[in-house]
């Protein structure tokens, strides 16, 4: 998958509770018969990349499925049965559900999802990717959280399990010790957020760098007005690229060049497909960035602005006074009350 070696970072060390053996953090990911495979990979690549940089205690990745079969991906192709999910025990680090499209039976299934909490029990945190959220659902386990799934399965959960507060506009969403991620997108930048949490953020940003991606800030949000994927492939990669750099030179020009079209032509396309031009859109995505550091994090102003692609505070609040009409500090603590 990586062309070359991965270096190891000596400088890197590693922080918070292990859970499990002392020497390492136990992550089982729970597949369905016919899970997406991406929905799998993107967490156990992830990991395994952490660990060859240096994570300390490193991870142990288990792939699980009921009675221990195969997995049939959504694309045909296989994982092989690692371990049986009625014989997972804890205690463990991390549960993860992947998505998949028989995740619906999956949900359906009493013993399946009776499994499922069970070990959520016996772990520290908890997450699904995709559609996976409905398992969690169905197991008891997302009841007043905010949590988020695939925009195509929103109304479906919303309508079957209405204690949960469903938003389909975050790639990821961290409601206490629950975490869920909208898509394979999300569930990378999902899993780089844990590995920043257990071991810090230099070792998150090496994993990152060697992933060749940029994380989205934790629980940013998917570009509003585009809930379902964008017709026009350069749009929707343009969009991608904003939403994943926002700390990164994303003026018009920058863009265009790399979409390989003219600027003219680029504010001709955001503005028949997104409503908006580029530059309306860079802007807004760093303010409902922005607005959600506010809100989850306790980072001072200043690095939310830096995190977010401001070039100063100052730019921050005007540009949060013109949206919102009020301050980034008015912002936090109105939500804080």
């Amino acid at each position: 998958m990586f062309a070359g070696h991965v270096p190891v970072n000596p400088s890197i060390t590693s922080t918070g509770p292990t859970v499990g053996s002392v020497d390492e953090r136990l992550v089982v990911v729970v597949a369905c018969r016919t899970s997406e495979l991406l929905d799998v990979a993107c967490v156990t690549s992830t990991l395994d990349v952490a660990n060859r940089i240096g994570a300390l205690p490193p991870y142990r990745t288990r792939v699980v499925s009921p009675g221990g079969d195969d997995v049939v991906a959504d694309s045909g192709l296989s994982l092989r049965g690692r371990g049986s999910l009625e014989r997972v025990a804890g205690p463990l680090d991390t549960l993860v559900v992947a998505g998949g499209l028989g995740d619906g039976d999956s949900a359906a299934d009493g013993r399946f999802t009776g499994h499922v909490r069970r070990i959520a029990r016996e772990s520290r945190r908890v997450a699904s990717v995709c559609t996976g959220a409905g398992v969690l659902a169905a197991a008891g386990l997302l009841d007043g959280k905010r949590v988020t799934t695939h925009w195509h399965d929103v109304e479906r959960l919303a309508a079957a399990h209405p204690a949960v507060d469903v938003d389909p506009r975050p790639v990821h969403v961290r409601d206490g010790a629950v975490a869920t991620a909208s898509g394979i997108a999300g569930a990378l930048d999902l899993t780089l957020c844990l590995v920043e949490e257990d071991h810090g953020a230099d070792l998150a940003r090496w994993v990152a760098r060697t992933l060749v991606t940029s994380p989205r800030p934790p629980g940013g949000p998917v570009p509003e007005g585009v809930s379902a994927p964008l017709e026009h492939p350069v749009v929707g990669h343009v969009v991608d690229h904003v939403v994943t750099t926002l700390d990164g030179d994303l003026s018009a020009a920058v863009l265009a060049a790399r979409a390989g079209i003219g600027e003219r032509r680029l504010v001709r396309l955001f503005t028949r497909h997104v409503g908006t031009t580029p530059d309306r859109f860079v802007r807004d995505a760093r303010t409902r960035a922005a607005a959600h550091l506010l809100t989850s994090t306790t980072l001072p102003v200043a690095q939310v602005a830096a995190r977010c692609g401001f070039r100063s505070t100052a730019a921050l609040r005007r540009s949060f006074v013109s949206r919102y009409g009020l301050s980034p500090s008015r912002h936090r603590a109105a939500a804080a009350r």
